[in-house]
């Protein structure tokens, strides 16, 4: 029995002992092949030796998108002049790449070696983009939108603003608040702005990235509070509706809904005055005659935007807009006009001046026909404006008579405005306080004179009898009150 035991134990340790060297070999065979199909890649795609340090390309930790781990190591890759042309495509893709890491700029303090080297970076990407030979690939194309897309779209963190509209005023007054990633942001901006204008972007191949998704994130972002950022957006999306004509009726239609929103939800935007001087160009190069979507979009975005109390935040690109639209097509002079009429001030007396210098910007580009269809109730307004106590509206008012062409269509139409800003004219004479406008308007009265003397008499004649029957029916009322009041007396001493 022993026997059989001893001459088995050679034949197991025998066999355990082939295994093993079977095991080792497999493992050998494997880890050569493996080696092998390496050593084939990287003599197919990597760059020569010389040309690739060590050190240059940070592991992947360090490269996923978002935020900067404390752990990863971020260096440098080496710059453009240093490789060869022909691995300057690759170096981009890399470039970009290292891009995407995302720093916290809360603490200045914190990873200031690395912002740095993507600072670097960026530069050079940008100097890149705008000295390069050759049209971009796709791969390229679409590796820049991905890394600029990781690095301005984000959650905008806005400051409460829930009394900013009380008065446009003391938002003006206020400290912008900026934005503590700029030196990243900017050079973003900078590369996407030289990407798009780029001779070298395709834009068959450009307008599968930036496409309507990318747009509407875009659009998002002029709510941002930093002014520097709004800028650069107003350029980029300005290239963007020049460049890419498919997306044009889509990014009307969104500002569209930008403003709906503001006007009759919030109230409360900060891009308003950046997308309004975005329009003033795209309607200036709108076609003869005007398209009917156009004057819907004037009538149904822009004159409302006059409702606002932060009307003064955004009023001189407004009105610029406004005025493109009656100086290309002036039958919309008195859409206008009453537009403004319908959203005319009360209580808000910078508000109505604002109006009042819209108002003459609009009268210069407007024809008599349409002149003659809204001077009624235009005037019917322009008559409280010239009686009103706070003296810059009223001088406003009468600074219209300054402008050549709208004293013209006065002139042209003395016999129906000059009975219904008489009485006005004729008040401030006699009891406003300011000498200023007291002044302004003998002026006006002598403008009307000197033009139809007989038809100036007979409106003074009716305003005398008509002040006079007024002064009549106060007596009465008075003599009324006076009268309700003894026997009130008669009736006290009566009852006691």
């Amino acid at each position: 029995m022993w026997k059989q035991i001893i001459s088995k134990l050679p034949k197991k340790s025998s066999s355990s002992s082939k295994n093993h060297s079977s095991s080792n070999n497999a493992t050998a065979s494997t880890s050569k092949s493996s080696d092998n199909v390496t050593g084939k890649s990287h003599s197919k795609n990597a760059p020569p030796p010389a040309t690739k340090p060590a050190s240059a390309s940070p592991p992947d930790s360090a490269l996923k998108d978002g935020n900067f781990k404390g752990n990863g190591i971020y260096e440098a890759l080496p710059s453009f002049k240093d490789v060869p042309n022909a691995e300057k495509p690759n170096l981009f893709l890399k470039k970009l790449s290292l891009c995407c890491v995302l720093f916290d700029f809360s603490d200045p303090t914190k990873n200031v070696k690395e912002k740095e080297i993507k600072r670097q970076t960026l530069l050079e990407l940008v100097d890149y983009v705008a000295t390069a030979n050759g049209k971009f690939s796709e791969t390229v194309i679409q590796e820049a939108v991905r890394m600029v897309s990781v690095n301005i779209f984000r959650t905008l963190n806005p400051q409460p603003r829930e009394n900013k509209v009380i008065d446009a005023l003391d938002l003006e007054e206020e400290e912008p608040s900026m934005d503590p990633s700029w030196p990243h942001l900017q050079l973003v901006y900078e590369l996407l702005l030289r990407f798009i204008a780029s001779p070298d972007t395709e834009t068959k191949l450009a307008k599968k990235y930036i496409d309507q998704s990318f747009v509407t994130r875009l659009l998002d972002l002029f709510d941002s509070e930093d002014p520097r950022e709004r800028d650069c957006l107003k350029t980029v999306l300005h290239r963007v509706y020049g460049k890419f004509m498919v997306h044009r009726p889509f990014i009307r239609k969104s500002i569209n809904n930008v403003f709906y929103r503001f006007v009759f939800e919030t109230e409360k935007h900060n891009g308003i005055a950046e997308f309004l001087e975005i329009l003033g160009s795209i309607i200036n190069g709108f076609a003869l005659p005007l398209k009917e979507e156009h004057k819907v979009f004037l009538v149904r975005a822009l004159i409302p935007l006059h409702k606002p109390k932060c009307l003064q935040m955004y009023h001189q690109q407004l009105s610029y807009c406004i005025t493109q639209f009656v100086e290309k097509d002036c039958k919309l002079a008195d859409t206008v006009i009453r537009g403004l009429l319908k959203s005319w001030p009360v209580t808000n007396s910078s508000k109505e001046v604002m109006f009042l210098n819209e108002l003459e910007e609009v009268l210069e580009a407007t024809q008599p026909p349409e002149f003659q269809r809204c001077m009624v109730p235009l005037f019917r307004r322009v008559a409280r404006c010239l009686n009103s106590l706070h003296f810059q509206v009223a001088e406003r008012a009468l600074f219209l008579w300054n402008n050549d062409h709208i004293e013209n269509l006065i002139k042209q139409n003395c016999k129906v405005i000059l009975p219904i800003i008489f009485p006005a004219l004729e008040r401030n004479t006699q009891k406003h306080w300011n000498q200023a406008v007291h002044s302004l308007t003998l002026n006006v009265q002598k403008i009307f004179n000197d033009n139809d003397p007989e038809f100036f008499k007979e409106c003074l004649a009716k305003f005398r009898e008509s002040e006079s029957k007024e002064a009549e029916v106060v007596a009465k009322r008075e003599a009324t009150w006076k009268r309700l009041e003894e026997i009130g007396m008669q009736k006290q001493k009566s009852s006691s």
